[in-house]
């Protein structure tokens, strides 16, 4: 058999389809969510699957019709009736043995309806019955047939109907049309899937398994547990894993140094340590070391809850660095986080002869020049900061490792200008957003992952409890005994600003009443707060000038006030079950007892109860991101579009979890045994790259 790798009718526009003009093709764009209809691809359109299907395929008698039901009748037309008013319903009154059935039309003219009804005729209907005036009525039917009789035999017309999401000029029948058309244009391409593996788990073609989702002879056809389903939800977890292979292949095959250092430097540095290291940090420095000392470059995530220690493991991975000569840029996604994370690695290995320095936008212009100056001749062997690192002025003698800390807040194009920086320096990416397994092979499969699952020594669990709003005065008055004790406490609302149309207390409005209630020690900031002013406030916060801090959830990562320790979340079921868990992250930094109220108004929908229930039952995150991913789904959970997050249309990842972990480790020995792709199987799969349009990936092949 001649092996096929031409998808040019798949990528084709989708104006090439028949009666799809300039307003059409915009119109489909927008419902298939391309940014034009010159990008709007006959594939896209056939990856726009249906959501449920309609089944006309039983018939039903008049009497038996249930109200508010599709149902599909056979009955014989008595007569027509015209609207006794200008411009009102048309009815055909048709029956069969047990009863009368009333067709309505709102448009066509009399000639139309005369030549689709004749009177005496027998006809078949499909749609949604209601009852009108005791009598059984069909608006507009969906499907109508002049039959021969009562039993005429079942059309293909009253079969199993797909249900698609539509989008304004764009009919059913339109679509139906559409994708009928482009089904046909589907070539039967050389399998891409391993035999062995598509035989076990029962998949059909690529192109039987494109008709059968679009053409369902069964309502199940159409269900994620399908063979259907599952044969095209592999078919882009693979594309997704290929890439995430391939990339990661020429990423790991580019040359890094291999670093070596005096073993006597790490040890002197963990003695330092006012604390133990836990067992998850140990593994996690030992597996950075290995990537150190390799002669390819790193490209590691860190994947840790809050509190967990990330930062520490960043600090040996410096040390290390700086033992060989080589210098660390620590990325912070804000001049405050910048700040702490300057302060924890300065005290710790400045005391071991590792020079640290401070660059970010509010250092005055003499600190900037001498920090320039140091880390471009070397002495300075660590520079934190934020987005000032990236400027062209800094230039580093020799940068080894590049940290990144809060991987969601810097674009792709961020990280590489820093990397260029240091062409053949290591990539360490820390993120305190615990992530599903599932979510971390599709988000992050092209980077090795190290977790963080236990936390360090003497930090206590938080307490967490939900408390009705209505209780917000009790609230508040213990708010006041415990700053009499001296503690330290947040409170976290939804708004900025009152806003007329939500009953929500804003952060502004909460400052003000607090601050009557408490006094002058509660501080404000959110949002549009000016950097320098919000940065004031913390320090203020944080060194005992103010007690408590009235935000939103500005102060969701990164904020680190170790002696705070309370934490009010006001209106909890407004904010996801993620979002929550990283705010209560804010307190129990320290070894003093916390509390984290959830104060709620209800009363709470099924899905808001389940986040609080969470939040109570559990501190583990990782938990909390499995039980966020059933509540919410992948596609809300990996959110923002710049994280380069995948967006799948035939997979999801609640069904086809075990799916994606097959892809990943067939797409991993695909590479190791074909890096290039040149074998049939490899070809094939180039054509599924394609398809997907796994862009990088096949640009990566290309530069081999």
């Amino acid at each position: 058999m001649t092996a096929v790798f031409d998808i040019g009718p798949l990528i084709a526009p989708v104006n090439r389809l028949q009666g799809v003009g300039p307003a059409r093709a915009e119109r489909l764009a927008h419902l298939l969510s391309r940014e034009s209809a010159a990008e709007t691809r006959v594939f896209d359109l056939l990856s726009h699957i249906p959501t449920t299907v309609i089944d006309r395929r039983e018939m039903v008698s008049v009497a038996d019709v249930v109200e508010r039901t599709v149902a599909t009748l056979t009955v014989k037309v008595l007569r027509h009736e015209k609207s006794r008013r200008p411009g009102g319903p048309a009815r055909i009154i048709a029956a069969d043995d047990t009863g009368e059935l009333v067709i309505v039309y709102f448009r066509g003219g009399g000639a139309w309806r005369a030549a689709h009804y004749p009177i005496g005729e027998w006809v078949r209907v499909s749609g949604l019955v209601e009852m009108w005036d005791g009598r059984p009525q069909m608006v507009h039917p969906d499907q109508s047939a002049r039959v021969e009789g009562p039993e005429a035999p079942a059309d293909t017309q009253f079969g199993l109907e797909p249900v698609y999401p539509l989008t304004q000029g764009i009919t059913p029948g339109v679509l139906a049309g559409l994708i009928g058309e482009a089904l046909g244009r589907v070539p039967d391409l050389t399998e891409w899937l391993d035999p062995a593996f598509k035989s076990r788990a029962g998949l059909p073609d690529f192109t039987a398994a494109l008709k059968t989702v679009h053409q369902p002879q069964e309502g199940r056809d159409i269900l994620p547990a399908s063979p259907a389903r599952r044969r095209l939800a592999y078919d882009e977890l693979l594309a997704s894993q290929l890439a995430l292979a391939v990339v990661r292949d020429r990423d790991r095959t580019k040359k890094g140094v291999a670093r070596h250092w005096d073993k006597a430097i790490v040890e002197r540095l963990e003695a330092s340590l006012p604390f133990a290291l836990t067992p998850s940090q140990r593994t996690a420095v030992a597996e950075v070391s290995a990537d150190l000392a390799s002669p390819h470059r790193m490209i590691r995530l860190v994947q840790g809850d809050v509190g967990s220690g990330k930062t520490m493991v960043a600090l040996f991975g410096a040390a290390m660095a700086a033992g060989d000569g080589g210098q660390t840029a620590v990325m912070a996604p804000t001049d405050l986080v910048a700040r702490q994370h300057y302060e924890t690695l300065a005290a710790l290995l400045e005391p071991q002869g590792i020079g640290v320095r401070l660059l970010t936008g509010r250092i005055s212009d003499a600190e900037r020049a001498a920090t320039l100056a140091a880390v471009e001749d070397g002495s300075a062997k660590v520079v934190v900061g934020t987005h000032a690192l990236f400027q062209s002025s800094v230039t580093f003698k020799d940068l080894a490792l590049v940290v990144v800390d809060e991987q969601h807040r810097f674009g792709v194009h961020q990280r590489l200008a820093l990397s260029e920086k240091g062409p053949r320096s290591d990539l360490l990416v820390m993120t305190a957003t615990p992530i599903p397994r599932t979510l971390v092979l599709a988000q992050f499969g092209d980077m090795d992952v190290s977790r963080l699952t236990d936390k360090p020594a003497g930090r206590q669990p938080v307490e967490t409890r939900a408390v009705s709003i209505s209780q917000i005065d009790a609230v508040m008055d213990r708010l006041a005994a415990a700053l009499a004790r001296g503690e330290k406490a947040y409170w976290v609302c939804p708004l900025v600003e009152d806003n007329p149309a939500l009953e929500v207390e804003s952060a502004t409005a909460r400052h003000r009443t607090l601050t009557k209630r408490l006094g002058p020690v509660v501080g404000l900031i959110h949002g549009r707060t000016p950097t320098a002013e919000r940065d004031n406030v913390m320090a203020e916060f944080r060194d005992g000038a103010l007690q408590v801090l009235t935000a939103t959830t500005v102060v969701e990562v990164g904020v680190d006030v170790p002696d705070a320790t309370i934490m009010v979340i006001e209106h909890a079921e407004r904010f996801g079950l993620s979002q929550l868990h990283q705010l209560r992250g804010r307190v129990g930094r320290g070894s003093r007892p916390s509390t984290c109220l959830l104060l709620y108004k209800g009363p709470l929908g099924e899905i808001a109860r389940q986040r609080l229930d969470t939040m109570r039952a559990t501190n583990d995150g990782f938990r909390i991101a499995e039980d966020d991913l059933k509540l919410r789904g992948e596609g809300e959970l990996l959110g923002t579009r710049q994280s380069g997050a995948p967006s799948f249309k035939f997979a999801d990842l609640d069904h086809h979890a075990d799916l994606l972990a097959i892809a990943s480790d067939d797409a991993r020995l695909v590479v190791n045994r074909d890096r290039d792709l040149t074998s049939e199987r490899g070809r094939a799969l180039r054509v599924l790259l394609a398809l997907f349009e796994r862009r990088r990936a096949i640009e990566r092949l290309r530069a081999g």
